[in-house]
């Protein structure tokens, strides 16, 4: 006597697990442009790797001892491997209620998330799902006290493995808080959306009418720096999520993955020797630079559309993954306002945590000034960076392009005993502050007492200029090593085969301040 009549039956149920909400809620949900869940896993997955775990949880129909229907729970959990390595996920399903707590059967995700920190291995959430509803209070019998011990997971969970929000749909409560406490988001063009409460919860609380796409599409997630990505499409979306955890170690204890590279190592691109422009009022594109020195098409970019002063992603130098940040002239002189400083602090966190070389390609005029910054608290701000940076003990090397000024221009040098590089071009130039506004400070006197003030100011900064070249600086020692452009990609292919053998010393937890989203 064998037990296959159970398991035909386990059979039979999974396959009302794998309707979902059914044909007519799959259709309604394909016709406003989505994928259901299971179509997003099989984008996530290896072919073939997908494990599912709590297939038939979910509300079933008995009639006697048998299961004449089950209504699965509006969420699908399990592992996939993606690039052969083994990753945890969740997705919600909104074609069941539109993925509402209410019908939720278990903590599915919240199994996940302690399988993925028990087993050490990244974790991925297909956000899908709208959060609380007022038909608990009514299924329960009762309102109750709401809490996030929940949450301590999720918190735990990013200072361990890789988290990725994707979100795919519109997002609200605690998946949308969800959406952020990852170390990498990104939402779809015209069908993704983000926010606290609902058009109708809005409506009730300020009596504004507001479409779901006002409140939180792209236009307003990713230019305050909620979202960092911006897909075409869901398989756009899915793509970036496995581009980004190719990138980083399975978790703290592993080590960063490399490939085999496919890109010269003593590459010296012609292009650098003029890219920066000699005029100091003119600009360039720093991404330019990057495609120049990094291994080719390997540079994944994160949040450009937040903080826009500065370009941030990961890239691979000689097959080896690293951190990489640059000052882009063309937003704000490339001056690090409260945004850029933000998204500065985001990536240093990230290759702090996860072990991966940072690599800065430096033209910083200083911290943004004025008064809309100053109400802001870019002070505060940019004391955060400080202290982020300097308490930093991943590999860190500058390339100074051009300009460094004030105290975000020393953001470039870090002291202490962690590895640390600096290679200038012969562009670079810098101080406390810049000549042109600081002689007429330090010169206030002398200029105003001249017979011809403007005269004395344009003669005492051309004093100041004719002193600022970088060879005088190299010659005291405060310049170590002035290179050819063109030699910048075989240096940093030699520092970061310094710096590997330190983040082999360095894999396990961080000894500084913890991850935050």
């Amino acid at each position: 006597m064998s037990w296959q009549p159970e398991v035909d039956e386990l059979t039979r149920q999974v396959g009302f697990a794998k309707e979902m909400g059914g044909a007519d809620s799959v259709a309604f949900h394909h016709g406003r442009g989505r994928l259901t869940v299971r179509e997003r896993v099989a984008l996530l997955e290896d072919p073939g790797t997908f494990h599912e775990i709590g297939t038939i949880a979910g509300t079933a129909n008995w009639e006697g001892d048998q299961v004449t229907g089950l209504k699965p729970a509006n969420s699908v959990a399990g592992t996939v491997r993606i690039d052969g390595r083994k990753v945890a996920f969740s997705g919600g399903d909104f074609t069941i209620r539109g993925g509402a707590a209410d019908a939720a059967v278990g903590n599915k995700g919240g199994f996940a998330e302690q399988f993925a920190m028990n087993a050490r291995i990244p974790y991925v959430r297909l956000l899908d799902a709208t959060g609380g509803s007022v038909r608990t209070f009514e299924q329960i019998g009762r309102t109750y006290l709401p809490g996030n011990a929940g949450t301590n997971v999720s918190a735990d969970l990013m200072q361990r493995v890789p988290v990725v929000s994707a979100v795919l749909g519109s997002v609200a409560g605690l998946p949308a808080v969800q959406a952020c406490m990852c170390h990498f988001n990104v939402m779809v063009k015209n069908t993704s959306q983000v926010f606290v409460a609902g058009p109708k919860v809005v409506e009730q609380a300020t009596g504004r009418s507001i479409t779901k796409e006002e409140l939180g599409d792209e236009r307003v997630q990713l230019r305050n720096g909620v979202i960092m990505n911006l897909a075409e499409d869901e398989a756009d979306a899915i793509a970036q999520v496995r581009r980004f955890l190719s990138y980083l170690p399975q978790s703290i204890w592993g080590e960063p993955p490399s490939v085999e590279p496919e890109d010269d190592a003593n590459r010296r691109d012609e292009s650098l020797i003029g890219i920066v422009p000699r005029d100091r009022r003119k600009i360039y594109d720093p991404r330019k630079v990057l495609d120049a020195v990094l291994d080719r098409g390997s540079f994944f970019e994160m949040a450009p559309y937040y903080g826009r002063a500065r370009v941030t992603g990961l890239a691979r130098i000689n097959g080896r993954p690293v951190g990489v940040m640059a000052n882009h002239p063309k937003f704000n002189g490339g001056s690090m306002d409260i945004a850029a400083g933000e998204k500065t602090i985001r990536l240093i966190e990230l290759c702090e945590t996860f072990h991966l070389p940072l690599v800065y390609f430096a033209d910083e005029p200083g911290f943004s000034v004025g008064p809309a910054q100053e109400k802001l608290g870019i002070v505060r701000a940019g004391a955060r960076v400080v202290t982020t940076l300097t308490q930093s003990r991943t590999p860190y090397v500058c390339i100074v392009m051009r300009q460094l000024y004030g105290v975000a221009g020393g953001l470039h040098q870090r002291g202490g005993d962690a590895l640390y590089r600096r290679f200038c071009w012969p562009s670079t130039h810098g101080g406390s502050m810049h000549i042109e506004g600081g002689a007429a400070i330090a010169y206030k006197r002398e200029i105003e007492n001249a017979e011809d003030p403007e005269a004395k100011r344009q003669e005492i900064e051309a004093r100041l200029q004719s002193i600022s070249s970088p060879f005088r600086n190299a010659h005291a020692f405060g310049i170590e090593e002035m290179i050819d452009p063109r030699d910048t990609r075989p240096l940093l292919v030699d520092f970061i085969e310094d710096a590997w053998p330190i983040v082999k010393t360095q894999l396990g937890p961080r000894s500084g301040p913890t991850y935050t989203p």
